[in-house]
């Protein structure tokens, strides 16, 4: 049965939880998908004449536009070697043969959306992206289905997400997948493609009418290295070679289509919506007939063009959807139901004054008029209604007399007004549900402060005051879900998108943190103005701004160390001198170590050019600066010896330390910067190509070894002997006077065990950082021991203040006792910790977008993709510093608290322990509802400025991401805090009062 501080912490991380739900569901909405397909009413009314018989479609992973240029860029460009000359020179040879275009793919750019996109010519909602590494059956019309219908063969070989969405199309003798996901290996997929292609275009029987190569070698480069590494050349140079001898076994029946699925950015990563990301390169060819037979040029009222980054040539630029019409037509089928592309006007120019054009485009127009009108009727239909008489009138535009140039203009025109209608219809927003998660998360963090006041003022009478509220609570829950419950019966028709349970969810916890703030109302007062955490403040309402968002890494430093100044001026006024000292000393370490964590930068694509990447080598190059690789092993081994000399200001680096530190964690943090050595020294080819197998396989059991040692070894050695003490029988000379019993670590009884506790979550993530992070991690460890000194002698000044104002000779003598007895935390004292966590988040090389995720700690302890190990490294090596300082914040009420000096039991004391015991597990709750608090106020800053800012042009590239990291902070915490109070402190508070149980025994008995 969990006690009653654990079980109030259960009840936030719910109201958290149920927040967090009601309010995504309103905020991330998925489309509504459509499963009708498109079917001609007669032969020919919905298609076009076939150019030709079959088509080869080749996907060359995260295939850029640069990388196709039909103008290589400049030589002062770093990708001016990154070039496939190939269409280039064919394009410029063969003008009606072969066209490129630089187009457009919808975020998120991820490899399953895109395909999504290419087959169904549909777009992805920004939720999808969660689905990349777990796509399903598409159910869509596609162009897939649309050859099955037909009577066609479709072949594949490569990457195995097409497996997941098209499980049953392909033929059987002529599927060859392969696994998509491992980044390290830059070569089997492509070799796999290469393998099965050429056999097939060989074959003189043509077994195939559409066949699929998707090569994976491009994309794993970019992860792995980045675009500017040698690798990328070599690879493009492969897919070089590869498409010469595509293009020479082509007959003249077969359509060659050429295309990225989505870019890179400058580091080699994608998933957001930069032009790197965005820009993917298209590439269509014709070996017989000219694509275009006419010298009539398309108006150029339907041609869109667009300038890359780093060029000064504007290209033409098309949807990557409008591949899929085009690709349809020119094939001889129809049109995908879903589609919302248009189709290449440079493509259909045959036939007298572009007659094939003009036919074309009332198909499509037609088909995207069907899907319209039937998603009208459909139960989404509404969503429609703002876009509805704007489409109806570029409709009608279609059918008005007008010349031959203008009908293509407004045939065009209605499909992208289409477009850009649905674009909007599924950024819609369910503003009801928006409302109860936001006050929902509202009000529980007003529950939560009525909680810790009440606790700060219970005077360490805590079960009492819980005792009280506990039941009222339970009470809350229980009502709430029965008027959530039966409130929605009548008013369903009238809660658009909403079920019972979001009622339930949304009332229940509505209720019982209504019974806290009235019971127990939050104290308004003017002292409570005065201690007000206005940091916490500015950083939640800083988020309506989008340029506070771009920077937030750079003004986390300045907030740290602002939040330090009140602990700093104590310093300068404490009456100890050694207070002084001690104060000022290790807030200027504190301070130093903030500032050298400051220098790591991974810089997000709106902070150009005003930013520059020191995490890595490079912007381009993903691999650790050489300063780092020297580094990385003395920071490993310095560590430990930092944390003991820190232990041994209070003799606590006995028992559990002497062995846990040497033994364990040292070789654990080297183990773990040994096996990024070995990441580099494979990536960068240090040793040759033969040595990469041994090289992937040492690092493997290198890691694993790291996890194994920290997580069972450490674990099982905490959990058997957690304490830093140790005890010395002094027996005199003579037989008179009593053995002396000294209890060495005494002082800081319970905070060492802890500290040593922490450093087992510290290990596993240190092993999933890289190595510029790993240095990040020591010295934020640094940091927060720095910062637990400070606090420490800020709390003995504040006891020698109340001890002077109470101007009584017996207060200011036991004031030594009272260090047990002093006031509860305050928030003030929380602030670092929890800026520190995001700062050191920043600093180990991530920002509140999606291509910083570091897709590299995926493969840390399984060569290949291996779930659940994927998943636990990814989310280890991305919010683990954010866990980290959530699991250290009840160190702020167990640092240097030593257990009351009178141990002895009495008639009226029985169990003199259990006072400081409850003392710790009280304040270690305060801290942590304390730590819980400031997540959840940051989690409702993203949350209000995400719903207020919907409609802002960069909603999706910056307020949804930074909400979904504030979602992610807030469980990551919560989850630490759970664990660090329920495993951490009660296990610690548990052995130190039995030992001192039976040093109180010993003692009575000499």
């Amino acid at each position: 049965m969990i006690s009653k501080r654990l079980f109030i912490l259960f009840w936030v991380f719910f109201i958290h939880l149920a927040g967090i739900y009601l309010f995504t569901r309103g905020f991330l909405l998925t489309r509504l998908s459509l499963s009708d397909h498109t079917t001609c009413s007669k032969p020919g009314s919905c298609t076009l004449p076939p150019t030709h018989k079959r088509a080869v479609l080749l996907i060359i992973d995260a295939l850029r536009f640069d990388f196709i240029s039909p103008d290589p860029p400049s030589p002062a460009s770093p990708f001016h070697h990154n070039i496939l000359t190939l269409p280039r020179e064919l394009t410029k040879s063969r003008p009606k043969n072969s066209f490129i275009y630089n187009s457009y793919a919808d975020p998120p750019t991820t490899t399953l959306q895109r395909i999504k996109g290419i087959t169904t010519g549909s777009l992805p909602t920004f939720i999808d992206i969660g689905n990349n590494f777990g796509g399903s059956s598409i159910e869509e019309d596609s162009i897939l289905k649309q050859l099955r219908l037909a009577g066609k063969k479709a072949a594949f070989m490569g990457d195995d997400t097409w497996m997941s969405v098209f499980p049953d199309t392909f033929e059987d003798n002529m599927t060859f997948p392969y696994d998509s996901f491992n980044v390290e290996d830059l070569h089997t997929v492509d070799e796999g493609v290469i393998k099965h292609l050429f056999p097939l275009l060989e074959d003189k029987t043509r077994p195939f009418d559409f066949l699929i190569g998707h090569f994976l070698g491009v994309d794993h480069v970019g992860h792995r290295v980045g675009p500017d590494h040698p690798s990328m050349k070599a690879k493009l140079q492969q897919m070089n070679d590869v498409l010469k001898r595509v293009v020479e076994l082509l007959d003249d029946d077969t359509l060659l289509v050429v295309l990225g699925d989505h870019g890179m950015d400058r580091s080699g990563d994608h998933g957001g919506d930069g032009v790197h990301e965005t820009s993917a390169a298209l590439w269509v060819y014709s070996k017989g007939p000219a694509l275009s037979q006419s010298n009539t040029p398309a108006p150029s009222g339907i041609l869109r063009y667009t300038t890359f980054p780093e060029t000064t040539v504007a290209h033409r630029a098309i949807q990557q959807i409008d591949i899929l019409p085009t690709l349809s037509l020119l094939l001889g089928l129809p049109i995908p139901f879903n589609n919302l592309g248009t189709v290449i006007p440079e493509l259909f120019l045959r036939g007298r004054k572009g007659g094939d054009l003009a036919r074309a485009l009332e198909i499509n127009a037609a088909q995207v008029k069907t899907y319209l009108d039937t998603y009208r009727s459909s139960p989404s239909g509404g969503e429609l209604d703002d876009a509805w008489q704007g489409l109806q009138t570029a409709w009608s535009a279609t059918s008005a007399p007008s010349s031959e140039e203008i009908k293509l203009i407004t045939l065009s025109n209605y499909i992208r007004v289409a477009l850009g209608a649905c674009r909007s219809m599924w950024a819609q927003f369910n503003p009801l549900l928006m409302g109860f998660g936001l006050g929902l998360l509202g009000v529980g963090i007003l529950a939560t402060w009525s909680i810790y006041a009440g606790l700060s003022q219970a005077k360490g009478d805590w079960d009492a005051w819980l005792g009280t509220q506990l039941p009222w609570c339970l009470r809350g829950i229980a009502s709430g879900a029965i008027i959530g419950f039966v409130v929605y019966i009548p008013l369903a028709p009238y809660l658009p998108g909403l079920d019972a349970l979001d009622c339930i969810l949304f009332a229940a916890p509505l209720a019982s943190s209504m019974v806290f703030i009235i019971t127990s109302p939050p104290p308004i007062t003017f002292a409570t103005f005065k201690s007000a955490p206005f940091i916490l403040i500015l950083h939640t309402i800083a988020f309506l701004s989008n340029s506070f968002t771009f920077w937030e890494d750079r003004i986390v430093p300045f907030l740290l160390i602002t939040s330090i100044i009140p602990f700093v001026l104590t310093g300068f006024t404490a009456p100890v001198a050694r207070l002084r000292y001690r104060i000022l000393g290790f807030s200027l370490l504190f301070g130093v170590c903030i500032r050298l964590m400051s220098i790591s930068t991974i810089c997000r694509e709106e902070q150009q050019p005003y930013c520059h990447v020191t995490f890595y080598a490079s912007s381009s190059l993903p691999s650790p600066p050489l300063s780092v690789l020297l580094l990385s092993v003395p920071a490993a081994l310095g560590l430990p010896w930092v944390i003991g000399r820190f232990m041994r200001i209070t003799r606590s680096d006995v028992g559990i330390a002497r062995s846990f530190l040497p033994l364990v964690l040292r070789p654990s943090l080297v183990a773990g910067a040994g096996y990024w050595i070995l990441e580099w020294a494979d990536s960068a080819d240090v040793l040759g190509q033969e040595w990469a197998p041994l090289l992937r396989i040492t690092r493997t059991w290198v890691a694993r070894f790291t996890f194994g040692l920290m997580v069972l070894g450490g674990g099982a050695l905490w959990w058997i002997v957690p304490l830093c003490l140790d005890i010395e029988i002094k027996v005199p000379d003579t037989g008179g006077e009593k053995r002396q019993v000294q209890v060495i670590g005494y002082a800081n009884a319970f905070g060492s065990p802890y500290f040593i506790f922490w450093t087992i979550a510290l290990g596993v993530v240190y092993a999933a950082t890289q190595l510029t992070g790993q240095v990040i991690l020591v010295l934020s460890t640094v940091a927060l021991m720095a910062y637990l000194e400070v606090i420490d002698s800020v709390r003995d000044v504040r006891n020698i203040e109340a001890a002077f104002a109470t101007a009584t000779p017996s207060t200011l003598l036991n004031a030594s006792a009272e260090t047990n007895q002093s006031p509860p935390i305050e928030f003030a004292d929380i602030v670092p910790l929890a800026l520190l966590g995001i700062h050191a988040f920043f600093g180990t090389g991530h920002q509140a977008v999606i291509s910083s995720m570091q897709w590299k700690s995926a493969f840390l302890l399984t060569p290949t993709v291996a779930y659940p190990w994927v998943v636990i490294t990814i989310v280890l090596n991305s919010i683990g510093p954010l866990f980290l300082m959530g699991l250290a914040v009840p160190l702020l009420a167990l640092w240097n608290r030593a257990p009351l000096p009178n141990l002895t039991p009495t008639p009226d004391d029985p169990d003199p322990v259990s006072e400081p015991d409850n003392q710790i597990k009280g304040e270690s709750t305060l801290a942590a509802l304390g730590i819980m608090m400031y997540y959840a106020m940051l989690l409702l800053g993203t949350a209000v400025s995400a719903a207020i800012l919907r409609r802002h042009l960069m909603v999706w590239k910056v307020f949804a991401p930074r909400f979904m990291l504030g979602v992610l902070g807030v469980l990551a915490t919560d989850i630490a805090v759970l664990v660090g109070v329920g495993v951490g402190v009660e296990r610690i508070a548990g052995r130190v009062g039995g030992m001192f149980r039976k040093v109180s025994g010993l003692e009575s008995s000499r």
